[in-house]
């Protein structure tokens, strides 16, 4: 293990895809233990944010030329997945920034990627402000970069800003209006800046710990060199899109891999058989026995299917051309899709075999639910259905951009 200062505190270097995923196990195990009760009354993780920071796993998709260990996406997807069935909040934290991370590595200058790495290194921590509220669609934005002098000027709004409340670097999805129509960059603004609002007004009913609220840009002034025209990743073939997709399902599989668990485990403990079942205990019942294989079989397929695309997604990196960037996108909709099935059919049926005891508000089991559903409204799977079945039917390629 090597460690790198950040300021008083000191940052792991992660050296390899074993012992990133072993410092997830350990991290998980720790931040499993206060979960339901940050979501219970909701608690924000800035804490427990702060150590994976420390622990190096926000740095694991930095390139080996820039000092970092460059992890397959199978290891980072599993990496997710162990983090998310820790505490799901703080699975799907990290997303955005290793989105930033990978956009970054195909379109950032020399200068910007040895700045930025440098700095993820050392514990640094980007947030996101991507999506705006009450516009035409999710890709009409309102949020303008304009140029003052040799550098611009932010304005605009957004929400769902997952992790912008524990940024240090606030990655923004904006207008640029030299770019031309239609072409968007990403300004990457600290958390600190004059004129920057981060707004604790999440409401949703899952995901509480992710701090997705509102983010207000007002003549922020932004340095040219902290630029990236990020219209260029979907200009050429890549995995940008299908990479943003693919950490989603990750987390999804991770909601319903501890829900699974927990609905083992509460089985055990609540063995209180129905009436006309002829057994001593519940878990004897052969119609909730069979309910456990269906929840199980739905958990290991979609375990299965993200692993196929994360996969389909390490052979692409290594030849990115039409073909395979198509395949991998279409790779990673089964995995989404496939995903958000299990969580949704194993957090519902976790009731189903656990009884009326397990509604008691007390246990906070509802959260499985919740956080699944919550999660699982990240771009719709109809539409994933769809280009699985244009792709397979009339060898149509997928569109690019980063909601497939």
């Amino acid at each position: 293990m090597s460690l790198v200062t950040n300021g008083s505190q000191q940052t792991r270097v992660i050296k390899s895809d074993e012992e990133a995923i072993a410092v997830a196990q350990e991290l998980a195990d720790e931040f499993a233990i206060g979960a339901s009760k940050r979501d219970q009354e909701r608690i924000l993780p800035y804490n427990e944010v702060e150590k994976l920071s420390q622990s190096g796993l926000l740095a694991i998709t930095v390139p080996k030329e820039y000092g970092g260990p460059f992890v397959s996406n199978v290891t980072l997807m599993e990496v997710l997945t162990i983090l998310t069935a820790g505490d799901s909040s703080l699975g799907q934290l990290p997303q955005n920034h290793f989105y930033s991370v990978e956009a970054l590595r195909l379109d950032g200058t020399e200068t910007q990627k040895q700045f930025f790495f440098s700095q993820i290194l050392n514990g640094m921590r980007f947030g996101n402000a991507f999506s705006e509220r009450g516009t035409k669609n999710v890709a009409d934005l309102k949020t303008k970069l304009t140029r003052s002098g040799d550098d611009y000027v932010l304005n605009g709004q957004k929400f769902y800003s997952t992790g912008a409340l524990f940024a240090h670097w606030i990655p923004v999805l904006c207008v640029d209006e030299e770019a031309g129509e239609g072409r968007t960059s990403i300004a990457h603004i600290l958390k600190e800046t004059k004129g920057v609002t981060v707004i604790d007004d999440w409401s949703c009913f899952g995901q509480k710990g992710t701090g997705s609220g509102t983010t207000i840009f007002e003549n922020v002034p932004v340095k040219a060199e902290h630029v990236l025209p990020h219209y260029l990743a979907f200009e050429r073939p890549t995995c940008m899109g299908s990479f943003a997709q693919i950490m989603h399902a990750a987390v999804d599989v991770g909601i319903a891999r501890d829900a699974m668990r927990e609905t083992i485990q509460f089985v055990r403990k609540n063995p209180r058989p129905w009436i006309d079942s002829g057994v001593d205990y519940s878990y004897q019942d052969p119609l909730l026995i069979h309910k456990i294989g269906e929840m199980e079989l739905k958990l290991h397929a979609a375990e299965a299917v993200l692993r196929r695309a994360a996969e389909f997604m390490d052979r692409t990196f290594a030849d990115m051309n039409e073909e395979t960037t198509a395949a991998t996108s279409i790779a990673v909709a089964e995995s989404k899709a496939m995903a958000e099935e299990a969580v949704i059919f194993i957090t519902n049926a976790f009731f189903e075999v656990s009884g009326t005891k397990s509604t008691l508000q007390q246990l906070n089991l509802d959260r499985h639910w919740r956080n699944g559903r919550a999660h699982t409204l990240h771009d719709p799977s109809r539409w994933k259905y769809h280009a699985v079945g244009n792709y397979y039917l009339n060898d149509a390629k997928p569109p690019r951009h980063g909601w497939i």
